[in-house]
């Protein structure tokens, strides 16, 4: 096996992923070249976070997953199927894939909410009952039912930020790719956020984020994909992230949890076998730790000891 397909095989292989990147290569004019030969996979029923810092082709990545730019090389499939960058092949393409980008803004221009959800729908010549059906359907599930007949001027960030999901929910895809979806939002619209994704999950959407938050990722992800130097490094969240080295030469730390047992000197076979996500499971992991040697736990000797 090429060291590059050892670099984006996930955890749990699927013959033929959902959604997947070969070889993508993207010049931008005064970036460079941002992506060089990234390869990604999305399985259905996977949550993938896409992990880099600012400015590593998180969010060209997920244009190019989207159709929203073509790559100067490689290809984007879908069930084993090359993208076509025409105007039906790219139709087809994004009623089974939709892009929520990071600025709600950039993407919402109706009149109201019900105009801007009814949007994609009304563009595939679907009827007014299938239409009105997807529209409550993806307001409902975005829990912002109450709001169809607002101005999407006068909402709040957050507000807009659903909206924006809501029109691609409308769509009924198969992958939702969102880039950055809690940035701007307080810790309770995060949490609620997070918890819409998870039900919309449940309901058999795949969904992949993009994001700089490892706690994040570490909290809601399946599999993460770390993009440095337009390369992806993909794997299970737990083994991923207790990678410290590989984290540290992406420019990114790992998340607390993961920081406090290996400092505390449990094991990283420990901390992936346990993936401890709550303060009391990191608990439990320390207290087992202890039980099984108690030594394990009494950390390095204080400086000049």
């Amino acid at each position: 096996m090429s060291d590059r397909a050892e670099e984006s095989s996930p955890a749990v292989e699927q013959d033929t992923p959902l959604l997947s990147a070969h070889d993508l290569q993207v010049h931008l004019p005064g970036a460079g070249r941002v992506l060089d030969g990234t390869s990604l996979r999305l399985n259905t029923g996977v949550r993938l976070a896409v992990m880099g810092v600012n400015g590593a082709g998180k969010s060209t990545l997920f244009q190019c997953l989207s159709g929203a730019l073509e790559a100067s090389g490689g290809q984007v499939r879908v069930d084993g199927e090359p993208l076509r960058h025409n105007r039906s092949g790219l139709r087809a393409h994004r009623q089974r894939v939709q892009l929520v980008m990071q600025d709600p803004d950039d993407q919402l221009f109706g009149a109201d909410v019900l105009a801007d959800v009814a949007y994609g729908p009304h563009n595939l010549g679907l009827d007014e009952p299938e239409v009105d059906r997807r529209v409550q359907q993806a307001l409902e599930a975005m829990g912002i039912t109450e709001l169809i007949h607002r101005s999407v001027h006068h909402l709040s960030f957050g507000q807009r930020k659903r909206v924006a999901l809501a029109g691609a929910l409308a769509m009924s895809p198969d992958v939702l790719l969102l880039d950055e979806p809690t940035a701007g939002l307080d810790p309770q619209g995060r949490a609620g956020l997070l918890q819409t994704l998870d039900e919309i999950t449940t309901a058999g959407t795949t969904i992949a984020v993009t994001t700089h938050d490892v706690d994040l990722a570490w909290s809601w992800a399946d599999e993460v994909a770390v993009l440095q130097d337009g390369r992806i490094r993909q794997s299970a969240t737990a083994q991923m992230l207790c990678d410290t080295n590989a984290l540290t030469q992406a420019g990114l730390c790992p998340p607390w949890q993961v920081e406090l047992l290996l400092e505390s000197g449990v094991e990283a076979s420990a901390v992936t076998g346990s993936y401890p996500r709550s303060c009391r499971q990191v608990l439990a992991v320390l207290r087992d730790a202890t039980t099984r040697s108690p030594s394990a736990l009494s950390g390095p000797p204080p400086s000049g000891a």
